[in-house]
């Protein structure tokens, strides 16, 4: 396995914990669709929340976050109407990005909510 797949595996499991932690429940990971990929479907109390998870090892290339263009916003949003056309969760639904630096000094975990 390649090294940035690795590095993205360990920061989608970071992100997930992180989300345990703060009272989500994990609905999925990694669904996919003809639409593309959703890294994590999460429940926040009565929301559905659609997060996209951005792993770097450092910020050589830029912030994680910096990865979440426009285009693929829309591609997120069309992800979150996919994913309630199929499995209709009822209550809110939000798409929230988590970002990944895993680098020499530690980790950093960024948590923004309603990316879009």
């Amino acid at each position: 396995m390649a090294r940035k797949d690795v590095l993205g595996r360990t920061g989608e499991q970071l992100a997930v914990d992180h989300l345990i932690d703060r009272g989500y429940e994990i609905v999925a990971r990694n669904w996919r669709c003809p639409v593309g990929e959703i890294d994590i479907v999460a429940r926040d109390a009565s929301t559905t929340v659609i997060v996209e998870v951005k792993t770097r090892a450092g910020l050589g290339f830029g912030h994680p976050l910096d990865a979440i263009t426009p285009v693929k916003l829309a591609r997120l949003r069309r992800l979150a109407g996919a994913w309630c056309a199929e499995h209709e969760p009822g209550g809110r639904v939000r798409v929230d990005a988590v970002a990944v630096i895993a680098g020499r000094d530690g980790i950093v975990i960024e948590h923004v909510r309603q990316v879009c």
